[in-house]
């Protein structure tokens, strides 16, 4: 490891700034001056002298002295006066002012040096407005705490979207939208936690690493534990660990966190997510679908202040009203024009994929080839919030059976501006049932669907000491910041995983 007194062999291909800066770190090193401290004395934020001082007219001098820092995004150093502008992590500006008559020549002389655009400086001195009213500190003394050895890019020309993603860092530092969606999706999350704690949910953690993945449909990854010698799995879902906690009488639970599926990757799809699934013991599809919208709209209000949100191309988008509810057989009935139930011929549906131009593969059974025309005819076109209810049984092999509809299960997706946003469950909980349902997933997976699920013995064991009759919804996240701001989903993942360069 290099000491900081130190100065190491750099590269002497790096471009000519770069140098520079590294140059200039040497000769604080060189004049016994160290180029990253540890900490500076700050009496005040930059938001806190802004809030304290805002009112002082131009030309006038508080008489009090301040010490704050920032990063300095601004230089003017031209003659006996200088001047930076700093920024701090929340976006807040301030100026700072240095007069050889305060500092002295030589300290003059240095900053007009030493200081870059990037670098991170401490200030001490006077709270004054300069004679055009902006509010300042008339310097006293100034340190460099972190020296930037790598030039910022100019604000007014926008980073492309590959360096936005991979240097999210330097998005962070140059845009101010970058900033605003770190602390939206934080204020989102908040707002999450305090409903569901409002409604007497637990928030609990559940396992990452599973001896076998469940909950899902899903492709998992696949790593191995050396202490066990045994591979284990990245969690899809945490779906049937959360049921277990309502058979042990956790009856409103509730789990923010990551997941991670081995698929694709897209505009609304990544490998890792955040989620949140919450399971409510004596609700069904019905009460969660409630407590969903009202989680929706709740984030809306507190982050927006309104169901009303503008999105970041510009166009309002409202949550409020009343939201759409369609059947997913009447949505495909209707594209069509002629009534598809979940008794049409698998032959039929085949007939339809073909001349709509939807390439089947052959593992699909008949539920989810009559989801992939659905998908493929309707989906797209659901810009408002819409649940789509009761799906087929032979894809949904965690929910319970229709009341009502023999071969359709008590499930419903929720469709916001073309995507699904969300999930919800009359949970099954019949072990028996639930055994039968495992089973043919295990057939499936014989057969060659990589998504299928195992039979969890532990989880019918559980399941066999019964779980009263439940609601269950899950909702992506980072969707839910899609949804609120028109943002893709690389924007609202603050580091989403890209290739290496």
């Amino acid at each position: 490891m290099t000491e900081q007194n130190e100065t190491p062999d750099f590269d002497q291909d790096l471009p000519e700034q770069m140098q520079i800066r590294r140059g200039k770190r040497s000769e604080l090193l060189e004049a016994g001056k160290k180029p990253y401290t540890l900490g500076y004395p700050r009496t005040h934020t930059l938001a806190q002298l802004r809030e304290q001082y805002g009112r002082l007219e131009a030309g006038e001098h508080s008489g009090d002295v301040a010490a704050t820092t920032g990063r300095v995004i601004f230089l003017r150093t031209a003659g006996k006066l200088c001047f930076a502008r700093l920024r701090e992590g929340d976006g807040t500006e301030f100026q700072v002012m240095l007069s050889q008559g305060k500092v002295g020549a030589d300290a003059l002389a240095e900053w007009k040096h030493i200081v870059d655009i990037g670098d991170h400086i401490g200030v001490t001195g006077e709270v004054v407005t300069s004679k055009r009213g902006e509010l300042s500190i008339m310097a006293d003394s100034y340190e460099i705490t972190a020296k930037s050895l790598r030039p910022l890019p100019v604000e007014h020309k926008p980073l492309a979207e590959e360096t936005r993603v991979r240097q999210r860092y330097l998005d962070l530092i140059v845009r101010p939208d970058a900033r605003q969606n770190a602390r939206q999706r934080a204020e989102v999350m908040r707002s999450l936690r305090d409903q569901l704690h409002d409604n007497d949910f637990i928030e609990v953690e559940t396992p990452m690493l599973q001896v076998q993945p469940g909950g899902a449909t899903a492709r998992p990854f696949v790593t191995h534990m050396n202490a066990y010698d045994m591979d284990l799995y990245m969690r899809i879902a945490p779906e049937l660990y959360l049921k277990r906690c309502v058979v042990g009488g956790i009856e409103r639970v509730f789990e923010i966190n990551r997941n991670f599926r081995n698929e694709g990757a897209d505009s609304s799809h990544s490998p890792e997510f955040a989620m949140l699934e919450a399971y409510q013991a004596y609700g069904d599809y019905h009460s969660v679908a409630e407590l969903t919208r009202s989680l929706i709209l709740g984030s809306a209000k507190s982050v927006f202040g309104s169901t009303q949100v503008t999105l970041s191309d510009g166009t309002e988008y409202d949550f409020g009203g009343e939201w759409k509810k369609i059947t997913l057989y009447g949505a495909i009935s209707e594209a069509l024009g002629e009534e598809i139930t979940v008794n049409t011929s698998y032959e039929r549906l085949r007939e339809i994929a073909e001349k709509v131009e939807l390439s089947v593969d052959p593992v699909w059974n008949h539920g989810k080839l009559s989801e992939e025309i659905f998908e493929h005819l309707v989906a797209d076109k659901l810009h408002e919030p819409t649940f789509v209810f009761d799906f087929p049984e032979d894809t949904s092999p965690l929910t319970a059976g229709h009341r009502t509809e023999p071969g359709l299960t008590e499930k419903w997706d929720l469709y916001v501006r073309g995507f699904e946003l969300a999930t919800g469950y009359s949970e099954l909980v019949d072990p028996v049932i639930q055994r039968e349902r495992f089973e043919e997933q295990a057939r499936l997976a014989a057969q060659g669907d990589d998504e299928a699920m195992n039979v969890d013995e532990d989880f019918l064991r559980a399941m066999e000491y019964g779980m009263p009759p439940s609601g269950g919804m899950g909702m992506g996240i980072d969707r839910l910041l899609m949804a609120l701001t028109g943002n893709g989903i690389r924007e609202t993942i603050l580091f989403p995983l890209v290739k290496p360069e």
